[in-house]
Formats: structure tokens, sequence, C-alpha cells
């Protein structure tokens, strides 16, 4: 036996060891850090492939913040409360309107989970088409005297981000103060450009959020994003929702158009949106801005019950989903839900199921063609528990479907950022907008409605007569779901 061959035989030898080594520690420590169905994936992936598998591990296993960020979020919630105790003080009608029993115990739970209240005394206008938004957008940046924040995921410089970058330039050569907090995957490409420089030489600060970095500094991991789309104007007009600033085709050759939502709102809400903002702004660059108005009394434009919800990594629960299951297991009479990507928990699941057995009519608008290959199959993966489930599904088919929306019998709406699937729920950074009362929610169902018109829906014997080759497929991803 040669020299070279012995080596040989030493170095696979203790390949193979370290290998035995990596899934023994897996198996003690992975169970103890994570959920059962994240755990169960993660261990699939390093039992097959230890080595790949151990390596994306530690740059993906973890969705723990680093001490410095929840030092700042817990200082942030701090002056939150702050904030709600002096608005009640100064503005009880806004603070804490009266609400039916069920809408109430709503209220509650998502102030509990993301620490603001339902306020009254708001107008709300939705918008869904791209050039609408932008325009609308642009014209409320144009017409700004003091202030102008905008945190986006996605910020391309297209044509239709060019108008709002234009605007923004414009607003901060007259003076006003304008600040964009831009996710750094996301807004990646106009983050690197020269474009960024130009108008920081204009006066418009361009912070990046959750930047990327090989040692994550500042991120626990590469793929906690900030996916929140948030723009307030003058601390009197606020969007949010879906839309973010960008061509509605995303920049995709196939020109597959994205049919988004978002809400135009001014009144009391508008405080909170901010302090969402004011949050993440001080996390970002540990810059506290000044805040003494947002403890005066706040205008009230219109009627509309509102109520902001925060969530991501940085609080102890998973606020919206927690929220999503029990608007779920309440519901009465119908629940409809719209969003591009569906990847239910155990959770979830269970409050559908629940739902469906109390006699509740549970509709999923769902995009046919899905713009993420691994997603869209691991969100197929459910369709036969949800049809054996009695779960009406509609398969949109004139674009992309990013709403992303929830009602709950008549008079109980979500309307925000964040997708019904795991990572949403739990990794990425997002704001949710919840609409109290009938009247609130009629536009809501009106384009839910509408999605559904443009949709066909799936039949059990329709879903049984797929490829073999998408069976595969749909379960090899829905085993590795819990990590999407």
């Amino acid at each position: 036996m040669t020299f070279g061959h012995e080596l040989s035989l030493v170095f696979w030898a203790g390949f193979a060891i370290l290998s035995f080594i990596i899934r023994i520690s897996s198996l003690l420590l992975i169970p103890r850090r994570h959920s059962p169905s994240t755990a169960t994936a993660w261990l699939l992936v390093i039992l097959l492939w230890p080595w790949p598998g151990i390596i994306a591990y530690s740059f993906f296993g973890t969705n723990v913040l680093p001490k410095r960020r929840m030092e700042r979020h817990n200082a942030a919630l701090s002056r939150l409360q702050d904030f709600r105790d002096r608005l009640r003080a100064h503005h009880p009608g806004a603070a804490r309107p009266t609400l039916p029993p069920s809408l109430a115990a709503t209220a509650n739970l998502a102030e509990n989970l993301g620490y603001l209240n339902a306020v009254q005394g708001n107008s709300v206008r939705g918008v869904t088409s791209a050039e609408e938004f932008i325009e609308d957008l642009a014209a409320e940046i144009d017409a700004a005297t003091s202030e102008v924040s905008l945190l986006y995921y996605i910020f391309n410089d297209d044509i239709y981000g060019r108008k709002v970058i234009d605007a923004c330039r414009r607003a901060a050569r007259r003076g006003v103060t304008v600040r964009m907090l831009l996710d750094s995957v996301g807004s990646r490409d106009f983050l690197r450009s020269a474009l960024k420089n130009d108008i920081r030489r204009d006066g418009v600060n361009v912070t990046e959020a959750l930047p990327v970095r090989f040692y994550r500094v500042k991120a626990a991991r590469f793929d906690l994003r900030n996916h929140r789309k948030l723009a307030i104007i003058d601390r009197r007009v606020a969007f949010t929702g879906s839309h973010n600033v960008t061509a509605p085709s995303y920049g995709r050759c196939d020109r597959m158009l994205w049919m988004d939502v978002s809400l135009i709102l001014e009144g009391p809400v508008v405080r909170q949106l901010e302090s969402v903002f004011l949050e993440d702004w001080y996390v970002e660059t540990g810059e506290l801005l000044d805040t003494p108005h947002l403890f005066s009394p706040p205008a009230t434009p219109g009627n509309a019950c509102l109520q902001t919800v925060p969530s991501g990594p940085s609080y102890s629960t998973e606020n919206y989903q927690r929220l999503i299951i029990a608007s779920i297991i309440g519901a009465q009479q119908q629940v409809t839900i719209t969003t591009p990507y569906l990847i239910p928990d155990e959770g979830m699941l269970q409050a559908i199921e629940v739902a469906r057995l109390r006699g509740v009519k549970v509709r999923l608008v769902i995009p046919a063609k899905s713009d993420q290959i691994i997603v869209g199959y691991a969100s197929r993966a459910y369709y036969s528990e949800f049809l054996r489930r009695g779960v009406d599904i509609w398969l949109y088919g004139k674009g992309l479907l990013h709403s992303k929306t929830m009602t709950v019998d008549e008079d109980l709406g979500f309307v925000g950022s964040s997708n019904f699937d795991i990572r949403s729920f739990s990794l990425n950074f997002e704001i949710n907008m919840i609409l109290y009362g009938a009247h609130e929610n009629a536009a809501v169902h009106r384009l839910q409605r509408l999605y559904i018109c443009d949709s066909h829906r799936l039949t059990a014997e329709e879903w049984q007569k797929r490829g073999h080759v998408s069976m595969a497929l749909e379960s090899v991803t829905k085993l590795l779901s819990p990590l999407l």
C-alpha cells in the first residue's frame, strides 16, 4: 500500500468520523433551539448532507438578533409605551374606541402582541394600480413641507421608481427632511448604484436596512429581511400595503404583472405607522429622532377604526401568525385569504380545519403561476389537505397576485406586507393593518371578489390528475417548507 493511498484512507476515515459527529451533535442541539417542524427539516438536511447542511445552518439556522439590535428595539418599545399612555390622556376617544365584543377581543390581542391599540377617526382609501400608487406617492412628496419618511423592501431605479426618486430630490432641495430606509437585499441594485450617491448630495438621507455582511455584525442571518412597505409624509398621510416602489413587472422578462393593494391613510393611525418607522430608523442608525408631535392630540379626518400590527424576529412571539390563527378560529361565516405565497404551519392548518368543522366557508385565492419555483411547489404541497378539508382554492390567472389580504365575516379585515407563510410569520419584519367594521372592509371584500372573478376554482378531481414529477417535487419541498 502506497503512502498516498494510506493518506487517502486516513482522510476519508476522518471525514466519515466528523460527518458522524455533525449528525449526532445536530440531533442533540437543534431540537432544543427550534420548533419540532423546523428542527425536523434542518435535521433532514444535515443527516442527508452533513457538511453542506451544517454550513447552511450556521448561516440561516437562527433568527435570534444581535444584542445591540434587541437593546434598541426594547428601548423603542419603552418610548412607544409612553406614546400610547400620553395619546390616551390627550385624546381618549381616538385611543380607545368602542367595539363589539368579538372585534374588541381581536383588538386587545393585537395590542398585546404588537403594542399598538386600535384607533378611531381615520380616513382610508385603497389603491390597486401600481401607476396610481406611484403617482399618488410622488404627488404627496411634492406637496411635502417638512418631512418625508420611506421604508421599502424593494426600491428600484426604473420608470416608476424614478418618479419617486425625483420627487424626493425636489423635496430635499427645498429644505424638506427626506429619509429613505431600504432593505439591503430587496433594494440591492439601487443601493449599489451611483444614483444613491447623487441623491445623497441633494440632501436625501439613504440608509440600508439589515445590511448583508459576511461577519453579520448587524443581522443574525443573511435572510432576515425588512419586508415592510411604508411611506409617511409630513406626519399627516401614510401609505402602507403590498406595493413596492417599482414597476408592476418587477423587472421580469416575461412581463407578468404583480397585482398589489395599498392603503392611503390619514388620522391617528399615521402616528402609529410613524412610530414603527422611528423604531426601524433608530435600530439601524442609532439616531433617536425628535417626537414631541406624537404626543399632541391627533387630527381625526374620518371615522374608520384601524390598528397597526408590526411583527418580526425582534418580538417575543410570532405576532401576525397568532393574530391570524385566532381570527380564523373565531370566524362565524367566512374567511377569505389572498396571498402570493401560502405555506401554512401546523397552527394555521388546524385553525382552518376548526373553522371548516364549524361550518365556516374558507376561500384561498393564490396565483396560478408562482414567481418562485421552490416556494410554489411547497405551497402546492398543501392543496390536497385544503381540498380534503373542504376549502375553496381559487387560482388567479391574470398575473401574479401579490396582494396580502384576509377578511373574516363582514367586519374584520387585514391588509399589509405579510404573506401567509412561515417566513413572513417568523423571519421577516412586516407591517399589517387591521380594519374594523363592515363599512371599512367593504372595499377589501370587493377587491377579493374581483380576484375570484379572474380566477379558476381548483377541484379535487383536477388536482389528482397532476403529474408524478409534480407530486415528487411537492413532497420534497413540503419537508423543507419550515425553512423557506
